[in-house]
């Protein structure tokens, strides 16, 4: 064979596998693996790695699943923005029938893979991705308040984990969807500041008011505040099986101060500068205070 050929089917490989990466935002998927499986050793004394594989796996579609459809559903608006003309879909390199494949493929592979652990874990993931693109997706040019229903979703899978380690939804995975849920709020306005220019030219409504201002602000450094106190909860052992030691709560707490600290330095400056230590620093927030609960768990 040719070798330019063979060159060519290379690079034509290459681009479909970077492609199916964009389209299925493969480090957001992973990024949520991680919150399934932190969840996951919350709640187990024992940890049975074919589970926690299936967890991860199915995670991971699920999540696959919901971008690409989002992507479909906003092809048009992708391009427009300059953070997303380049996705596969607005450029043309992927067909809209061969994305919605793959996001049907994904979904059918994810709560398969979720339902053999338990149902309850497929009902969390079928809610979790209805949610983001039949619910979150629309709303983002209706009204501001689709963060809030984005949040839901977005809360989703750190509870899963619980929920597939016990079959059981109750007070432990409630806490930790209530933790993840108002994590989302400072995080998503951080980058609705960041994006707000680009959000404005495709109508997309995503901070508070839809208006870039300090009453923005006051929203993310309310909501910072009350993750912090949320986050907190489990040392006063009121959240069932799922409690942390006094010295887990401070180092928590403490890195939650960071992303206040960021919030108020936005407040005053407005500075987009501002907005992205405060995303950036909520990430960290987020993978940090995870690991400190797992740490906790098997310290205990």
């Amino acid at each position: 064979m040719n070798s330019s050929v063979i060159s060519d089917k290379k690079i034509a490989t290459n681009t479909l596998v970077s492609d199916l990466r964009q389209l299925t935002k493969v480090g957001l998927s992973l990024s949520v693996v991680f919150s399934s499986i932190a969840g996951y050793l919350l709640a187990v004394e024992s940890i049975h790695i074919p589970t926690l594989f299936l967890l991860g796996l199915g995670g991971f579609f699920m999540v696959g699943a919901s971008n690409a459809f989002n992507q479909v559903i906003e092809k048009d608006t992708d391009a427009i923005m300059i953070r997303t003309k380049n996705r596969p879909l607005p450029t043309g390199r992927m067909s809209v029938n061969f994305a919605m494949s793959i996001a049907v493929l994904f979904t059918i592979l994810g709560l398969a893979i979720l339902y053999s652990i338990n149902p309850k874990t497929a009902l969390f993931g079928a809610i979790s991705i209805f949610l983001y693109t039949s619910v979150y997706t629309p709303l983002k040019s209706v009204t501001p308040l689709t963060v809030f229903v984005g949040a839901i979703p977005g809360a989703i899978p750190f509870m899963l984990g619980w929920v597939a380690a016990t079959n059981q939804f109750g007070i432990e995975a409630g806490m930790l969807f209530m933790i993840q849920f108002f994590w989302q709020f400072p995080h998503f306005w951080a980058i609705g500041w960041l994006q707000y220019e680009e959000y404005k030219k495709v109508g997309f409504t995503m901070l508070p008011m839809n208006v870039k201002d300090k009453n923005a602000v006051k929203q993310i450094i309310f909501y910072t505040i009350i993750m912090i106190l949320v986050s907190i909860v489990p040392v006063l052992r009121v959240s069932g099986d799922f409690y942390i030691h006094p010295i887990s709560a401070i180092i928590v707490g403490l890195f939650g101060l960071v992303m206040l600290y960021y919030g108020v330095k936005l407040h005053k400056s407005e500075q987009n500068s501002d907005a992205r230590k405060l995303m950036l620093a909520s990430v960290v927030y987020i993978t940090i205070v995870q690991v400190i609960y797992v740490i906790d768990k098997f310290l205990q």
